[in-house]
């Protein structure tokens, strides 16, 4: 028993002699570069390269294989906050729209997180769907590797959430808040086409249209429009006869109200965003937009 204790005294002894020697080698240089690397905090990251004695491909190897155990853990979780971010191709002519998704308004607003987003929105220009970014290189690993990385290292679940990409002759972009991206394409490059896809980006944010124009409404939503519209008109005694006419005034005012291009402008409600688009230039029209919001 004497003989167990004295051989259990000198493992621990040992141990401990070997993990001093190992914290003796690694630098405050080599914890920031893992940290650089990965993006983990300093203790985490002086930890891994300890666990590894030393070996940086083993830290990071063990860095992510902590974030694969997070994100499983978390994998139920709501992602409802974050940053959406919107950027715009050098020649203005396709943008992107995504949501990074984590857990709290906290994270949401990390400045490290929102770069984050920033540079995947960035490696986002040169993919078309959600499921290329996430399979495209990052840093020698896939986005989605990363993202497993990155919940291992802040601790909640990060996901790319929305993911838009619009494209045409002039787009333009507007974030608000960090909270809603919104994308606007004209059908021409203008003298003031820069500040007008702005202004209408503005409006998609703000406003939340659900087309561009009456032919983007999905035939189901009109028909079921003009059902409640008729089902009031009879509340209100109105002959059958004359539903049909009074629903079609009433739809009308719904694309009006949720149409893009048919919405009272924001800055200037005398006029409608088409008509705005034009007395920017009479040939100018608004031919697309794409919106993305947290929550």
């Amino acid at each position: 028993m004497i003989s167990l204790v004295i051989w259990v005294f000198k493992f621990f002894n040992l141990l401990i002699f070997k993990l001093k020697k190992i914290m003796a080698t690694i630098t405050a240089a080599d914890v920031n570069k893992l940290r650089t690397i990965t993006g983990a905090g300093m203790m985490d990251c002086k930890k891994a390269l300890v666990e590894a004695e030393g070996d940086f491909d083993l830290a990071i190897e063990n860095l992510r294989k902590k974030g694969q155990k997070v994100a499983a853990n978390r994998s139920d979780r709501e992602s409802t906050e974050g940053a959406a971010i919107a950027v715009i191709n050098a020649d203005k002519t396709a943008g992107v729209a995504i949501t990074l998704n984590c857990e709290t308004d906290f994270v949401g607003k990390n400045e490290s997180f929102v770069k984050l987003a920033t540079d995947l929105a960035n490696q986002a220009l040169n993919y078309a769907t959600k499921e290329e970014l996430l399979a495209s290189d990052f840093g020698g690993i896939t986005v989605a590797e990363k993202l497993i990385e990155q919940t291992g290292v802040i601790g909640e679940k990060i996901e790319v959430g929305s993911f838009e990409r619009l494209e045409g002759a002039f787009v333009g972009s507007y974030i608000h808040a960090g909270k809603i991206a919104t994308l606007v394409a004209l059908s021409a490059n203008v003298a003031g086409a820069d500040e007008a896809a702005k202004n209408v980006a503005m409006q998609a944010a703000a406003m939340n249209p659900i087309a561009l124009n009456e032919a983007g409404v999905d035939a189901a939503i009109i028909e079921k429009e003009i059902e409640i519209a008729k089902e009031q008109l009879r509340a209100e005694g109105k002959p059958e006869a004359m539903l049909e006419n009074i629903s079609k005034g009433k739809i009308q005012r719904f694309y009006k109200d949720n149409t893009l291009v048919n919405q009272d402008f924001i800055k200037d409600s005398s006029m409608s965003v088409a008509n705005y688009i034009k007395s920017v230039d009479a040939n100018l029209t608004v031919t697309g937009f794409k919106r993305v919001a947290l929550g």
